[in-house]
């Protein structure tokens, strides 16, 4: 071989040697850093290559060296990074990796967030939390449900405009009858006569009403009724739930009072109060010490339906409540009653607990009513 074919092949393999140096040189873009590894955990690498750039508050610290496929299918895949020595002062044992997208359909690269100043450093080897990408699939779909329901909404608001088109023009030939004369109301509205008619007889119904309402009241005073209402213990039964409350509230009471049924009512079936001066301990506190609430919650026993003993034990409260607020000056806006119907625990006669409950915020119709008094209370002044 010639001398000249001697340096040509010499050239040539020269030449063949430096490019794959150039190429070696290029994939390996640390190789003359010092750098350490750390590794992290994905479901779903959603695209990332080996090779990536590694970003930390988006500056470029390192590659992705390696992305390694699970033993098992339970198994997460695993991505190893390089990165340089120099971070170990921002990337902590509690930094977060995530894959994020340059723009929205740009490379992926791996972002790692700065860690705590008080966390460990990281050392070669460590592994990170990771936090899912977001899958851009999922996003898109959601999207067009979004739409499909935009859609749908926007065709029920073209029907529903049309069913009030409809109406109006309804609306329209009714107000035109009306205005003619045509149909009842036609006649009230444009016939004085029909108006003054309707109004006499709406006059005579309510002096109906309160003829009947008088007459009512007459016969709970009758000589053979009253009997019956006496025994009873009361009059009106719509005044029974009149100042009711659902619950007891869910503070301490300041004071509670507690008697046998048969102390303050005689007989097992009625509300007709008697021994009325074994609740003037309770007038006497409520009258001496400031309360917002005080409850009358009586229990009657299982003797009877449950119906009775309901109505029953709301009738007593209902009697012993009307009894302090008449023989003491109370606030009877404060007072309430609870009748809760009958209890196996105790006996024929029932129980009645009187509990008085210190300022403070109670719930539901109490604290509008105690609010409204107090205000009215305010404005006299």
């Amino acid at each position: 071989m010639s001398s000249t074919a001697r340096l040509g092949a010499f050239i040539l393999v020269a030449l063949i040697m430096f490019g794959v140096m150039v190429f070696l040189i290029g994939d390996k873009q640390l190789l003359f850093s010092r750098t350490y590894h750390v590794r992290t955990p994905f479901d779903n690498v959603a695209g990332l290559d080996e090779g990536a750039p590694v970003r930390a508050g988006g500056v470029r610290i390192g590659t992705v060296q390696s992305i390694e496929l699970p033993h098992q299918p339970d198994d997460k895949i695993m991505i190893d990074m390089e990165l340089e020595n120099s971070t170990r002062d921002v990337i902590k044992k509690d930094s977060i990796a995530s894959i994020q997208t340059e723009g929205l359909l740009g490379n992926k690269y791996l972002s790692i967030s700065f860690g705590s100043a008080q966390a460990e450093q990281v050392r070669d080897g460590d592994t990170i939390e990771s936090r899912p990408p977001i899958d851009y699939g999922d996003v898109a779909k959601k999207a067009s449900e979004m739409l499909d329901s935009a859609k749908e909404a926007v065709d029920s608001s073209k029907v529903a405009i049309g069913n009030i088109n409809d109406a109006s023009g309804d609306m329209k030939s009714i107000a035109g009858k009306i205005n003619s004369g045509q149909g009842t109301i036609g006649a009230l509205v444009n016939d004085r006569t029909v108006f003054r008619n309707l109004d006499e007889m709406v006059q005579e119904a309510q002096a109906g009403a309160t003829s009947f309402q008088e007459n009512m009241e007459a016969l709970k005073h009758n000589f053979f009724l009253r009997g019956f209402f006496k025994k009873r213990g009361y009059y009106d039964s719509s005044e029974l739930s009149k100042n009711a409350v659902a619950k007891l509230p869910a503070r301490a009471p300041a004071k509670q009072f507690s008697f046998e049924g048969k102390a303050l009512f005689p007989k097992t079936d009625t509300a007709k109060l008697s021994n009325e001066k074994s609740l003037n301990q309770v007038g006497s506190f409520l009258e001496n010490n400031p309360h917002d609430l005080a409850v009358v919650a009586v229990q009657s026993g299982s003797k009877g339906t449950k119906e009775d003993n309901l109505k029953l034990s709301q009738a007593r409260a209902m009697v012993v409540r009307q009894y302090l607020t008449k023989k003491f000056k109370v606030d009877d806006a404060r007072i309430k009653t609870m009748g809760t119907g009958e209890n196996q625990t105790v006996g024929d006669g029932g129980r009645l607990t009187i509990l008085v409950y210190p300022d403070g915020q109670e719930n539901g119709v109490v604290a509008s009513a105690v609010s409204r008094r107090r205000e009215n209370a305010g404005r006299n002044r």
